[in-house]
């Protein structure tokens, strides 16, 4: 969420970086006239606490010089009942203003580059050149079907559409890449955990998901529990409500999960292919940091991102989001894509993004800061969606006999 204070500060502002990132004009303008009754509920329980003081004072003065306090013992009772309606209406509007923050995303950074959409983001770099094939290369699908890697009408016999099934080397080049993955991150620092696949409501609150991604979402009937959509919720809240001590930070993990989402607001998008499905497998990146250190960890994941694909051999490109193209709760996002030769494009495998404290004021994850207690940071980064990775080796290790060649470095972990 982001910090209401800064927000009643300097709302011109605040509202100025918003608008970079496509938020509604009406909404803000909602969001001002919420904050302005806020702090007109809080004046005129500040005037009532104020009479109420000065009143006090009278008491004293009244029985010292043995006056008769009844009237004023009246205006005192009735002052009362005003501070306590004045306190209800202050939560009332408190608790208006906050349900609309829920709903409001991070605040970008400052050197975010301006623009509305992905046609807007900004390249850093390529990793590693194409290959130049002699061949026309197949897409993944063409390649999975000839070599019986993965069924997609047995996805769909067994689900619906956007499922798949995988077979002998397929399956074991999944397990392969998890297991090469999570080797990878542990090596570079990143604590292996694992954990569960439904979360509760409060979980999803507290990374952004919620209440915004509902309609996104697999729920359980009658139960307030979720499907995750990422392995970044229930790692990120590991932590929900605690005050860690200096000496844990950084708290740097890895885990994989399967993930889960409706892909609502992707109809029509990579409806063929591993590329977007509802049931995924990924390898995920979490730190949880101090302030001051959140910017190299987040270089440092997306390194660690860069370097697991090219210890596959996989050509990729960096690239930074720009203000228009950023999640909701990021405030900074590069994205890896992935040179796909059978689509002879560029395509996002990885999208690392840094926070700030936006998750952790959601979750309420602080630490000791000195005398206080302060939000920590985090940041989260897929390393990376294993279906994604395995369209790439597809594609960029296809044969011209449609035979496809295991990268290096995922030999021992294949038999």
């Amino acid at each position: 969420m982001i910090d209401l204070k800064l927000l009643q500060k300097d709302f011109g502002g605040v509202s100025a970086k918003l608008m970079r990132k496509g938020v509604d004009v009406k909404l803000l303008d909602e969001l001002k006239k919420k904050n302005e009754e806020l702090k007109a509920a809080k004046a005129d329980y500040e005037t009532l606490q104020a009479a109420q003081n000065a009143m006090s004072k009278e008491f004293g003065i009244y029985k010292k010089e043995g006056r008769d306090v009844n009237e004023l013992k009246a205006k005192v009772d009735a002052n009362k009942i005003k501070i306590a309606e004045a306190l209800e209406i202050q939560r009332v509007k408190q608790e208006e203003l906050e349900s609309i923050a829920m709903s409001i995303p991070n605040i970008p950074d400052d050197d975010v580059p301006d623009g509305a959409d992905e046609s807007e983001n900004v390249e850093i770099k390529k990793v590693l050149n194409p290959r130049e094939f002699g061949f026309t290369p197949k897409e993944h699908w063409e390649l999975a079907e000839k070599n019986g890697w993965i069924d997609f009408e047995r996805g769909v016999k067994l689900a619906t559409s956007r499922f798949s099934v995988s077979f002998g080397m397929g399956a074991k080049l999944e397990r392969a890449l998890i297991n090469f993955m999570l080797n990878f991150n542990s090596k570079r620092g990143f604590e292996e955990v694992s954990v569960p696949s439904l979360v509760n409501r409060a979980a999803l609150e507290g990374t952004g998901q919620l209440p915004k991604f509902e309609d996104d979402l697999y729920k359980v009937q009658d139960q307030e529990l979720f499907l995750i959509p990422t392995a970044e919720v229930p790692v990120t809240n590991l932590y929900q409500d605690e005050i860690l001590a200096p000496s844990q930070l950084p708290i740097k993990m890895t885990a994989y999960t399967s993930c889960f989402r409706k892909e609502a607001g992707a109809a029509g998008r990579d409806t063929r292919g591993m590329i977007r499905q509802h049931q995924f497998h990924k390898v995920e990146l979490v730190s949880i940091t101090k302030p001051e250190d959140s910017d190299k960890i987040f270089d440092e994941m997306v390194q660690t991102a860069s370097d697991l694909l090219s210890a596959l051999e996989l050509p990729h490109r960096l690239v930074t989001l720009c203000a228009g193209d950023l999640g909701f709760g990021a405030a900074k996002t590069v994205d890896l894509e992935v040179w796909l030769p059978g689509q002879n494009s560029y395509r996002e495998i990885s999208s690392v993004s840094n926070t700030r404290e936006f998750q952790a004021r959601r979750a309420k994850i602080r630490y000791k800061d000195g005398d206080k207690n302060s939000f920590v940071h985090t940041l989260n980064g897929s390393s990376l969606a294993v279906g994604r990775t395995m369209v790439a080796i597809m594609e960029n290790f296809q044969n011209e006999d449609g035979t496809i060649t295991i990268p290096k470095a995922l030999e021992p972990y294949i038999n």
